[in-house]
């Protein structure tokens, strides 16, 4: 089974600001881990799309490839 990623989902990562809370006015990207792993502690996930793009930079970051993010703003931003 070959997984790609959905390119739309990416760009809403890059492009998404956060809209209430702490992180207010910050990308959905730059959103720190740990506030991401209290949300998945505390099963505390926002609900509809928000809750979705948060999940997905979740395991991004979690995975480690959280420096796919610098790559996608320079190439949106270019």
């Amino acid at each position: 089974m070959d997984i790609k990623p959905d390119p739309a989902i990416l760009l809403s990562l890059i492009t998404t600001v956060m809209p209430y809370g702490k992180y207010k006015g910050r990308l959905i990207c730059d959103i720190p881990e740990s506030y991401l792993v209290w949300c998945q502690t505390k099963d505390a996930w926002p609900k509809g799309k928000l809750g979705d793009l948060l999940k997905n930079v979740f395991v991004i970051k979690e995975n480690g490839l959280d420096y796919l993010f610098a790559e996608l703003k320079a190439i949106h931003n270019s």
